[in-house]
Parts: C-alpha cells; sequence; structure tokens
C-alpha cells in the first residue's frame, strides 16, 4: 500500500496518526533526495567516462591519420592507393563518431544533470526548508499552550483574556503553516514522478540520438567498406602471384647467381679485399671494398666499406687501368689474389683478394687479366629456344584448347586457377606440338584429357614462347599508362600499343582475350573475375627480359593490363587508335577509376543541435521517410584494378563541384577554381573533357552549366543544363525503381541536375529516372 493521503482536517486535530503520515511522507521525500543525489553523481561520472572514451578513440583516430604505407617500385595500383587511403578514411569515420559522442555528453549534462539538480534545490530543497519552519511552529505551539496552561486562574481577567487571545492567534498562525506544509509535501509526491522521470526520459533519447547517429554512420560506411574489402581481395591475390614469382626468381638465383646477374653499366662489380701496405714493422692490412669496373672505359673504382662498423662508406678511389696480373700462391701467402696497376702510379701494382677462385676467374676475364681462363659469361644472355612457335600449329593448338574449355567446362570453378598434373600436361603438349598428332588429339570428346590439363597446356604452350605474346620491346611501354591516368587514357594507350604488336602477335592475342572476355561472363559459376584472369595471365602474357624483383613488383601493373584488355577487347581490336599515342593525363586530384554512386544523403553528418535530444519520437519518425539506403559498389565488380570503386569521401573534381555547388544554395565555383594551384587546374578539365586553349582554365573557358556567375547563381545552371544530352562513362546496375541501368556508351536525352545531391535526372529508351553524375559525360 501507498503513503495515507493528509487530509487538511486532520491539520486541526494533530492526532498521532496525523503525525505518523507526515513522517512516512517525509521519509519518502529523504529517500527521493538521496536517489536523485546517487543518479547525480553517476550521471556525472558517466560524463566523465564519456569523455575519457573519446579523447581514447580521437588518439587513435589521429594516430590512424598520421601513419601512410611506402610501397615498392615506382607507382601503385588502384587498389593499393585507396588501401593507403584507407586508414584516413578510418580517423574520418572515428571523428564523426565522436562529434556525435561529443554532442551526447553535452545533452546528458543539459538534458540529465541540470533538471535534476534544480529539482532537488527548488523542490526538495524547499520542503526541507518548510518543515524546519513546522518543526519550529510546532515546538513553539505546544510550549506556548503548556505556559498559557500553567497561569493560575487568580490572575486577574484582563491578563487571562490577553493570554486567551495570544494562544489563540499562535494557534491560527501553526494552522495555517500546518496546512502549507500538508500541501507542499503532497505537491512534491506528486511532482517528483514526472520531474525525475522527464530528464531520464530525455538522457534515453539523447542516447538513441547517438545511436541512430551510429547507425546511419554504419550505413555510410558499409558502402566503403564492401569496396575495400574488394581492393584488399584484388591486392592479396596479386601479392600471392608475386611471391610465387619472387620466390621462383630467387631459388633460380639461389641455384646459379651468376646466370641471373643483373645488367648494367658495370662490366664487374663486387667486394675485394685489397692490401695496404705499412712500414716494415707493421706488416700490411687487407681491407674490404666494394669494386666496380667498366671494360670500354677501362675506370676501376673502388669504395672501402666494413658491415660490422655499421655500414659506413668511405671515400671512393678512381683509376684508369693498366693491366691485371694473376698472382700465384709462391709469391704471396694468401689465396685468389691479383694485380692491377693504374696509369697514374705506373710500376706500383695494387694486391686484391676475391672471396673463392671462382670469383677470382671472373674478375680476371672481366678485367682482360693474363692467365685468365675464359668463362662464357654470356648465358644469362642467350634466349631460351623452346619449341614452341607462334606458328600455324600454334594457332590450333590455342584455338583447340578455348574451342575445347568453352564446350567442356565454361563454368567449372576456378577455371585457369586449378592447375592440372604436370605429367599429364607435358604429355598432351607433345601430342599437340607435334604436327603428325596435332589434329588428331580430340579435346572437345576425349574423357581422357581433363578441362585443367587442357588450361595448363595451354598456360604452358603460351609461356614457352620464344618471346612473350605482348613482347619484350613494347613491355615497358604498355606497364605505363596501368601506372597513372584516368580510366579512358588508360584505354587509349593499351589501344594504340596493340595495334604496334606483329600481326602474328595481336591475332594471337585477340583470340585469347576473346575467350577470357567470356570466360569472365561466367564468373557467378566459375568465380573467375577479370580481376582473377589478370593474376593468372598476366605473367603469361607479359614478362620482363630481364627478371629481376623490381620487375616482378611489376606483376601487378601486368595484370591490369590483362585487364584493361579484357574489359574493352570490343573497341581494342575491332576498331583502329588514334595515330599519335595518348599521353596518359596527370592529375593533382587523381579521379575514381569507377566511382561510387553518390548515396542520398551521403557526406559528413550534420551535427544536430542540442535541442534535438528533447524532441519526441515522433519528430525522428517524421524525418525517417528519407532514411539512406544501403551505398553498393557498382559498375564492373569482375575488376578493381581498371575500374575499381573510390573511396568514400574522395576529393576527385565532380564531387568536389558536388559539395562546393550543387549541395549549397549559392556559391562561386568560378571564384572556387580560380583560387586552385595552377596545376590543378587544367588537369581536373582535362579530366572532364572541358576544352580549355589556356594552360590555365578560366571562368570564360567552362561552360555555364558548371561554373554560373555569382548573380545567376544555382537556378539558372540548372535551367542552363537542361536539355541535355550525356554518356555514360561506366556501367551502373539500378537499386532503386527510381533509378536507371545502363552500360558504358548509354546516350540520356534531357539531362538535368535533380533535387538529390550528386544525381542527374535523365531519359534513356523511353524510361526517366536517376542517374549518378559521376558515371556521365554532358555531351
Amino acid at each position: 500500500m501507498g503513503l495515507q493521503p493528509l487530509e487538511f482536517s486532520d491539520c486541526y486535530l494533530d492526532s498521532p496518526w496525523f503525525r505518523e503520515r507526515v513522517r512516512a511522507h517525509e521519509a519518502e521525500l529523504e529517500k527521493t533526495n538521496k536517489f536523485i543525489k546517487e543518479l547525480l553523481k553517476d550521471g556525472k561520472n558517466l560524463i566523465t567516462a564519456t569523455k575519457n572514451l573519446s579523447a581514447a578513440q580521437r588518439k587513435f583516430a589521429h594516430s590512424l591519420r598520421d601513419f601512410k604505407f611506402e610501397f615498392i617500385g615506382d607507382a601503385e595500383t588502384d587498389d593499393e592507393r585507396y588501401i593507403d587511403a584507407s586508414l584516413h578514411e578510418f580517423s574520418n569515420f572515428l571523428k564523426n563518431l565522436e562529434e556525435q559522442r561529443e554532442i551526447l555528453a553535452i545533452s546528458v549534462t543539459e538534458t540529465l544533470i541540470k533538471p535534476l539538480e534544480r529539482f532537488r534545490k527548488e523542490q526538495l530543497g524547499a520542503v526541507k526548508e518548510e518543515k524546519k519552519k513546522f518543526d519550529k511552529e510546532t515546538e513553539k505551539n505546544y510550549s506556548l499552550l503548556e505556559k498559557h496552561l500553567n497561569l493560575s486562574a487568580k490572575k486577574k481577567e484582563l491578563q487571562l483574556q490577553e493570554a486567551d487571545n495570544q494562544v489563540e492567534q499562535n494557534r491560527k498562525h501553526f494552522y495555517e503553516l500546518s496546512l502549507e506544509y500538508v500541501c507542499k509535501l503532497q505537491e512534491i509526491q506528486e511532482r517528483k514522478k514526472f520531474e525525475c522521470v522527464e530528464p531520464v526520459l530525455s538522457f534515453f533519447q539523447g542516447l538513441f540520438t547517438f545511436y541512430h547517429q551510429g547507425y546511419e554512420l554504419a550505413k555510410d560506411f558499409n558502402h566503403y567498406k564492401t569496396t575495400l574489402q574488394i581492393n584488399i581481395q584484388n591486392t592479396r591475390n596479386r601479392f600471392e602471384g608475386t611471391r610465387s614469382e619472387v620466390e621462383e626468381l630467387m631459388n633460380k638465383i639461389r641455384r646459379n647467381p651468376q646466370e641471373h646477374k643483373r645488367a648494367n653499366h658495370f662490366t664487374m662489380e663486387g667486394y675485394l679485399y685489397v692490401q695496404e701496405k705499412r712500414p716494415a714493422p707493421f706488416g700490411s692490412s687487407w681491407v674490404k671494398h666494394y669494386c666496380m669496373y667498366r671494360k670500354e672505359t677501362k675506370k676501376f673504382s673502388m669504395i672501402p666499406f666494413e658491415h660490422r662498423s655499421g655500414g659506413k662508406l668511405g671515400d671512393a678511389e678512381l683509376f684508369v687501368l693498366t693491366y691485371c696480373t694473376k698472382r700465384n700462391a709462391d709469391t704471396i701467402d694468401r689465396r685468389f689474389c691479383f694485380d692491377l696497376e693504374a696509369s697514374d702510379r705506373p710500376g706500383v701494382p695494387v694486391t686484391m683478394q676475391a672471396f673463392s677462385e671462382e670469383d677470382r676467374k671472373l674478375w680476371m676475364e672481366a678485367l682482360d687479366g693474363k692467365e685468365a681462363l675464359l668463362i662464357n659469361l654470356n648465358k644469362a644472355n642467350a634466349k631460351r629456344e623452346g619449341s614452341a612457335q607462334l606458328d600455324k600449329i600454334g594457332f590450333t593448338i590455342i584455338k583447340k584448347c578455348i574451342s575445347a574449355v568453352e564446350t567442356r567446362g565454361i563454368n567449372d570453378q576456378g577455371l585457369y586457377r586449378v592447375v592440372g598434373v604436370s605429367s599429364k600436361v607435358q604429355r598432351l603438349l607433345s601430342l599437340l606440338m607435334d604436327s603428325k598428332t596435332c589434329n588428331e588429339v580430340d579435346l572437345e570428346n576425349s574423357v581422357d584429357w581433363e578441362v585443367k590439363t587442357i588450361t595448363s597446356a595451354m598456360k604452358q604452350y603460351l609461356r614457352s614462347l620464344p618471346e612473350p605474346l605482348m613482347t619484350y620491346e613494347l613491355h615497358g611501354e604498355f606497364i605505363v599508362p596501368a601506372k597513372s591516368g584516368s580510366p579512358e587514357s588508360r584505354v587509349n594507350a593499351v589501344h594504340f600499343l596493340v595495334h604496334k604488336l606483329p600481326e602474328k602477335n595481336k591475332e594471337m592475342l585477340e583470340i585469347l582475350v576473346k575467350h577470357l572476355a567470356n570466360v569472365s561472363k561466367h564468373a557467378k559459376k566459375n568465380l573467375m573475375t577479370v580481376a582473377n584472369l589478370g593474376v593468372v595471365f598476366g605473367p603469361t602474357l607479359m614478362r620482363p627480359q630481364e627478371e629481376t624483383v623490381a620487375a616482378i613488383m611489376d606483376l601487378k601493373f601486368q595484370n591490369i593490363v590483362v585487364e584493361i584488355l579484357i574489359e574493352n577487347h570490343e573497341k581494342i581490336f575491332k576498331t583502329l587508335p588514334d595515330a599519335t599515342f595518348p599521353e596518359p593525363i596527370s592529375m593533382s586530384v587523381s579521379p575514381p577509376n569507377a566511382p561510387p554512386r553518390q548515396s542520398r544523403r551521403q557526406g559528413q553528418r550534420i551535427k544536430r543541435p542540442l535541442a534535438v535530444y528533447n524532441l519526441c519520437l515522433e519528430l525522428d519518425d517524421a524525418d525517417s521517410h528519407s532514411s539512406p539506403r544501403e551505398d553498393t559498389p557498382t559498375g564492373s565488380m569482375d575488376s578493381l584494378s581498371s575500374q575499381s570503386p573510390t573511396p568514400a569521401f574522395s576529393s576527385s573534381p565532380l564531387e568536389l563541384l558536388d559539395e562546393n555547388h550543387l549541395i549549397m544554395d549559392s556559391g562561386d565555383l568560378a571564384g572556387w577554381t580560380t583560387n586552385l594551384p595552377a596545376q590543378s587546374r587544367p588537369s581536373m578539365v582535362s579530366w572532364m573533357n572541358i576544352p580549355s586553349a589556356n594552360p590555365v582554365a578560366t571562368d570564360a573557358a567552362l561552360p555555364n552549366f558548371i561554373f554560373p556567375s555569382p548573380a545567376t547563381g544555382t537556378d539558372r545552371a540548372v535551367e542552363s543544363v537542361a536539355h541535355r544530352k550525356a554518356r555514360a562513362v561506366y556501367p551502373c546496375e539500378a537499386e532503386h525503381s527510381s533509378e536507371l541501368s545502363f552500360q558504358i556508351g548509354a546516350i540520356f536525352e534531357d539531362v538535368q541536375f535533380s533535387r538529390e545531391p550528386g544525381w542527374l535526372e535523365g531519359t534513356l529508351d523511353g524510361k526517366r529516372g536517376l542517374i549518378p553524375q559521376n558515371y556521365v559525360q554532358f555531351l
């Protein structure tokens, strides 16, 4: 049973039971006071913990932002660049989350702590003051009453009458105070229910708003996470291929180091011990030097270097060699020695010691030393003459293998990745390469040859060619566009170079690439996406003439070239390229290779004002009608190298246009471009295919639909783009009924800016819908 009500009539009786009920109410209020006091303490601890967590998270985000991965070589793939940028993106996501947490901490203070403190001070504190007055008046009233009752009846009538009036007046004052106190007690008992709970409700509203902000941020992150996972998987696949190549090269060099000597401008180089003579009592010392010799100029240089002293280089010494003579063991108490004589010090030979007899023979041969044994150093440069040739039989082999694969195993999982048994592969290849048995081999109907054996034989044939299909001569030129430039410039460069290949090579490459494009169309079943086919056929169709670690680091770019061939085979092989070699566009702000579609509410979350945490839940429900859907990467998911999604919040030129112009109600982008560094503007203009005769793009050189004058504003910009046509530069799959699906090259009619930032409206094949702005190019 709850507290009994305090009747006002009982104030006049002031019975013991009335006093018990008053004490019960007072005890309940004291318990409420202690509860609020403890709640305030816990709330302040919560704020402190929240701020500490936020500080730790911000420090963690700061650490992520400041670190940068280094890479081997002179360029990175698009996937590697996006992975490098991922730590900065992670930092941004954490920063956005902590901004919301900071708002939550402020909200707890404003919506929970201050209201409870105010109720405890103004309401409970006031009751305590009333209680003190009530207790004081009670004591005064009953003391005066006892004193009055003790008056002698013999007192004068006037005195007794005055005493009676005083007691009656005091009793009235006591009753009035008692009534007010009882009223206050019951008022507080009722008020505490909403005065205490309403701040807690506001606190939970703020808390769940914070979680909702986190949920929306997670939706934004989901798109970035998906694309980054594909970037990571592509990079991992390329790493596996590169690692196997590096290990193979390491084992080759381990077996025969001299056959894999790096080609450079020195005829011979390596470590030698040089004898340094001292005065007679001290004898001589041997100091290790790194020596280099060029036969063309006869210049010999040596630099003292000691590994055990921290690897400090000494001063280099250079001289012109006159002659070299082998030292016999009976003339010096050391093995593997020979003498050199410099032109500027005739008659004063310098004695050198090699590491072994074989090492001395190599130095003697390089230095044209007397008594030197002739060593054949041309093994490393001799071409491996395999039996595979790019002839009629070769074309027959490839066509038979392709026909069998497309007939029997186009949907086999891991096609071209799963290797056959080596002995069976060699036997099949021997039969196919023999003109007598080649036509007799039936690959399409025979169960003797597994699909994996056929694919392995086909790859082995291509690797056995004396020169890779895409030639040693053009290898470096094919690699260059894969390292930089826009997607279009890459395709144009590869298109141009393919038509520089010898006719037989180009014909064979066309047959093979057309087949690989067909394989990639069945990727849902065989799992061989364009990226996976690039990993398999990059080293098969391209390889450098010299096997080095640096060359193997470019293996990932070979894969990208193959991916470009597969994705654009129709254009590359069916059309003629431009007469001039397309220069790659150098961009200060790299454009995306496969841009993410703009989220309907993408971008940094706008901080909500504190008042929002006190709003009713209905307001959040009303706001949720435009809840953002999950972003999903679009375009070709097969290749993340030649066409990869960019990380969220990237700063490509078109996205910068969105942020500074299209999303804002006003803003002068002309001034924005003018303030950019000069080197940034032409590259961005080039990427957007905006003609500019000047080295630096000015407002006059840019179309009005992109850079309206400040006076006209956005409305005129929208008007000027109305009824224009646009062409798709990336494929797109619609995720909503209001969006359009399209392929590369699709032409849109009546294109206008949409109210959705980053989106356009257009008509394709009679259907009107939304188009991602960074997927099209205005005509």
